[in-house]
């Protein structure tokens, strides 16, 4: 890429300069890569981190959750595609080999300690917030600490649902975690445009009952169910609203509650 001399010559001190390892493309709108794991670096999964490329003499950094398990070796992510985005726009165009940049401090409230114990945990994601989930179903603590895992991915169209499906079957099929997962894991999916065995928002869902008819199980309980939230700001505010009206409470690192969001896409 234009940049990668750039890159190499002087990368800033706050990064990595990574490798890619892998890319595929979902949809004009949709793609997933992979890059290399520095020896150091260190996160939890469901924590997001600063990534980008250079632009001109400065790094262009925007913030993704690492859709790989902390054990992994390799680091992964998935994106949308903006057509003029200043980062997405360029982003979208990364092939094997290329280089990029990596944050060195992940964080983020999306991560099991930020939720006090609980039976059922629900992973409510919208579009490409799922990824912070896809890190976390493959992580053997989350199964430790819950007897039923629920994903449920919401998005517009069919084909957006493609990379969630993907996700939790090779989940089944991992060593480490499937036999686990096979027991504890449920993918739920619905769409607000094209016809789904399940149409409608995901509060529409929560909130009118369909979600537990379709699934066959009890409505929201703050003494018992755990949620996670990740999606857009308009879907964070809404889920925020509606776990607080039914008594869960927001959690964070520093205090544990029912429920968290992912600040870092809240804007």
């Amino acid at each position: 890429m234009a940049d990668q001399a750039a890159i190499l010559a002087a990368p800033p001190a706050n990064v990595h300069v990574v490798r890619v390892t892998a890319v595929k493309h979902y949809s004009e709108f949709l793609f997933a890569f992979s890059c290399e794991r520095p020896g150091a670096f260190r996160f939890r999964s469901g924590e997001f981190v600063m990534l980008g490329l250079m632009n001109g003499a400065k790094p262009l950094l925007r913030a993704y959750s690492i859709a790989s398990p902390a054990w992994d070796e390799q680091l992964s992510f998935y994106s949308i595609k903006v057509p003029d985005g200043p980062l997405t726009s360029r982003l979208q165009n990364i092939k094997v080999g290329d280089e990029i940049l990596l944050g060195k401090k992940p964080t983020g409230t999306l991560v099991l300690d930020a939720l006090t114990p609980g039976k059922r945990l629900f992973l409510v994601s919208t579009g490409t917030g799922i990824a912070p989930f896809a890190s976390l179903i493959r992580e053997p603590e989350t199964y430790e600490r819950y007897g039923e895992v629920i994903v449920t991915h919401t998005c517009r169209t069919a084909p957006e649902l493609v990379y969630g499906e993907e996700l939790v079957a090779a989940t089944l099929a991992d060593p480490l975690v499937g036999e686990e997962a096979a027991k504890k894991l449920r993918l739920v999916t619905s769409l607000t445009r094209d016809p789904h065995k399940l149409e409608g928002r995901i509060t529409t869902l929560i909130e009118d009952g369909r979600l537990f008819d379709y699934m066959q199980a009890p409505p929201l309980d703050p003494a018992s169910d755990r949620i996670m939230i990740c999606g857009s700001s308009a879907v964070l505010n809404a889920m925020k609203e509606l776990c607080e009206a039914r008594g869960f409470v927001e959690g964070a690192n520093s205090e544990p509650g029912s429920f968290v969001i992912e600040r870092a896409f809240a804007g």
